[in-house]
Order: structure tokens, then sequence, then C-alpha cells
């Protein structure tokens, strides 16, 4: 198996349907030169969104849905993803189309021999942010300038899902949050551990069915308290991550 794409759903029913629409024929292409699964991870959704994964990926080669019975987390969704990819690459994405599907070759395509992580970047060199509520980019963007202050400036995005890793970080980077902090932890802890990541410049739309599951108080607070560590760290107060050196099993 070449790539891997991951996909956490959390009550997500209506979603699903444009998932097919416009994920699968991106897939399809990709396959004509790679090998492809997708895996969509049901993170306990009380809704129907397990029964409308299984129309769609009926009948799908390659196709896999992970279950969660209780609602687990974004962050525990994508460890779930992480151990039951098969993929060299894996590629994480968002269920609810604020990121383009037709894009993810493009992300694979930066994803160069010296290149660890690709991250798409609404913030960066042409990039655009389309329709999407105020609040939402004042603490994305606002999140991510503090990231660039403390760690990395060439980095513009910190807080995104959509993103193109080499097998080998999803693998020793850890991570601890079970929330949506956890690909920000991800990327921050990869790139203390030396990874190299690079940038694809990307369009965040609002998404079109739905409401964001995130909890803005909550995020705020577990993004303060990230950054607050990420300084102890650049001041060498506290120490930096270290590899999981494979005690979980991909």
């Amino acid at each position: 198996m070449d790539i891997s794409i991951i996909i956490p759903c959390y009550d997500e029913e209506d979603s699903v349907p444009q998932i097919a629409t416009k994920l699968f024929p991106v897939v399809e292409e990709l396959r004509r030169t790679r090998h492809v699964e997708i895996l969509f991870i049901d993170d306990g959704s009380a809704d129907t969104t397990y029964q409308e994964l299984l129309k769609i990926t009926a009948n799908q080669e390659n196709m896999r849905i992970v279950r969660h019975l209780s609602n687990r987390g974004l962050g525990e969704a994508q460890r779930t993803g992480f151990k039951n990819a098969r993929g060299e690459i894996i590629v994480t994405t968002d269920s609810d189309g604020t990121y383009d599907f037709a894009e993810i070759p493009t992300l694979l395509a930066l994803l160069k021999p010296d290149i660890d992580i690709v991250t798409a970047s609404p913030y960066g060199k042409h990039g655009r942010v389309e329709n999407v509520p105020a609040y939402r980019i004042i603490l994305s963007r606002g999140a991510s300038a503090i990231y660039q202050l403390l760690l990395d400036r060439s980095i513009t995005a910190y807080t995104c899902l959509f993103r193109a890793y080499r097998r080998d970080v999803v693998r020793n980077v850890p991570f601890e949050s079970s929330g949506f902090l956890a690909g920000t932890q991800l990327l921050v802890n990869a790139v203390f551990m030396g990874y190299k990541v690079a940038e694809h410049p990307s369009t965040l739309h609002v998404r079109e069915i739905g409401a964001s599951k995130a909890r803005m108080l909550r995020t705020i607070r577990t993004h303060l308290r990230f950054q607050w560590s990420v300084l102890l760290r650049r001041l060498r107060l506290a120490p930096i991550p270290t590899p999981l050196e494979r005690k979980i099993t991909l």
C-alpha cells in the first residue's frame, strides 16, 4: 500500500454523501499509478454517520471503516487511523470539505525525498480563506502566529488537519492530546525532533453542511497551555519530545 487517506468522522451524516462525490474521483485518479486505501474513523457518532459510511463503502476496494463505540475526540481518531493505516504515506483530511479533496495530489507532489510532512496552509503566500467566520480565523491564525514566534517562522499554519506524513513520522512522533490540539502537537513535536516540513498553499472553505464540533474556549485554553510548554522547551527548561521507538506497532 502506497497511500492511506484517513478521514475522521463525528456526527457527519449529512457530509458523508459528498465524500463519495468529491473524494472518490480523486482516489480513482491516484490509483492509476499508486495503491491507495481510505480509512474512515467513525468516532462514536450518535447520528447515522456509520450507516451512511457503510453505504458509500459498499463494494468499494480498499475502503475500511473503523468505529469507536463512544466519542473519544479527534486526536484519538487520528491515533486509530495511524494504527490501522498500511500506507507508506499517510494523508489526514477533514470530512466536511473545508479543504478540497482535489488538492490531495498536489499535497503528495510536495512530499519530496527531503520532506517528511506537507501541511496545507491558507495563511501563507497564495493561500486563501473563503467565507469562514471571522472568529474561527482569528483563533486559527492567531494560534499559528504564536507558534511561528516560538518555533518556526517558515510554517504559517499549525492547526489544520489536511496533511501528508511519511510513515516514520506517525510511527515515532508522540502527541498527547485526544482533542483538536492533537494535530498541532504532532506538527510541533515533529519539528522539535528534526523532521522537515513543507507547506501547500491551500484554500480554507466554510463548511457547507453541518456545524463545527470545536469548542472555542476549550480550544483556546489547550493551545495556551501547549504554547507555554513549547516556550519552556525553547528555553531548555523542559525536555524535547523523544521518539516512541516503535512502541506502537503500525
